[in-house]
């Protein structure tokens, strides 16, 4: 996720970052305006259409369809903003329930292996899950400090909540904890499991395709359609107008489709390798 100051302006205005649109809409905005430039030449040079002519009423058309555009867009980024917004929601609880299960433990327990136990799994389960979303392959591994060794080919965060469960119950059952005790811990326990369910909603339900393809020809056909409508009254000058339109438009479309899986790699995704990297400094620093 990028870090920035949001009341720098001019860093917005004039520095270009990797991760704006415009980078990746350049050979479609170049190919736009060759596109009305040949629409401008024939209809300037060769076609010199009267001023009755119906395509001057095209504006007309253009003017609606960009209200109805504008509301499909709107809809389209708040739904994926509000998908990003619950990501980064889900992976705060994560946080805040990592680091209440160390206080909890670290008031239960008096065995310093056992404290040792929880300081690595509790942040194992936040670093296996920023992997899991992010579909990154891990290999069969040790996890250090532990002989516990993780299978590959199953889910990996079931597999740490599973060891979390069962020490828990081991601790339960060699009297190390008393029964009310665990049942403080096993809300923090659970939701881990709950918080990977939720994230996993997010990652696998794209939004359906009917409707991003819908967006995505309603856009291509409404720019290809101006070129003829508006060379009557702006010329040449017709071209810079429609590559920014497209500019607009297409950016709003890249911003929601990268927003809408917030657990990637991508530089406007959630930082949860950072998060991770937190829980397991404040576990640490509890246990």
């Amino acid at each position: 996720m990028i870090q920035y100051n949001p009341k720098d302006w001019i860093q917005f205005i004039f520095i270009f970052h990797k991760s704006d649109t415009f980078r990746k809409l350049i050979p479609i905005m170049l190919f736009i305006g060759f596109y009305t430039y040949g629409v401008a030449y024939l209809e300037i040079e060769h076609w010199k259409l009267s001023d009755n002519h119906f395509l001057k009423n095209l504006p007309i058309m253009h003017g609606t369809l960009s209200f109805v555009i504008s509301l499909l867009l709107v809809f389209r980024t708040n739904t994926a903003y509000d998908r990003w917004w619950e990501g980064r929601k889900h992976w705060g609880a994560l946080v805040n329930n990592s680091r209440n299960l160390a206080l909890k433990l670290a008031a239960y327990l008096k065995d310093e292996h056992d404290r040792k136990y929880f300081e690595i799994l509790i942040p194992s389960y936040a670093h296996f899950l920023q992997k899991h979303l992010a579909d990154e392959e891990t290999a069969l591994m040790l996890i250090e400090g532990l002989d516990l060794e993780l299978d590959h080919h199953k889910h990996k965060p079931n597999q740490i909540a599973k060891m979390l469960f069962q020490k828990a119950n081991d601790l339960y059952v060699s009297n190390k904890i008393t029964g009310d005790q665990l049942i403080v811990i096993n809300a923090e326990l659970q939701s881990f499991t709950d918080i990977c369910g939720a994230c996993e909603r997010i990652k696998n339900t794209p939004i359906p395709y009917s409707y991003s393809s819908f967006i995505k020809k309603f856009i291509f056909f409404y720019i290809m359609t101006l070129p003829f409508g508006y060379v009557f009254s702006l010329g040449y000058y017709t071209i810079p107008v429609v590559i920014l339109i497209l500019y607009v438009l297409a950016s709003l479309e890249l911003i929601a489709e990268e927003i809408e899986d917030p657990f990637g790699n991508d530089a406007n995704d959630l930082p949860t390798a950072k998060l991770a990297a937190n829980i397991k400094k404040h576990v640490e620093e509890i246990l």
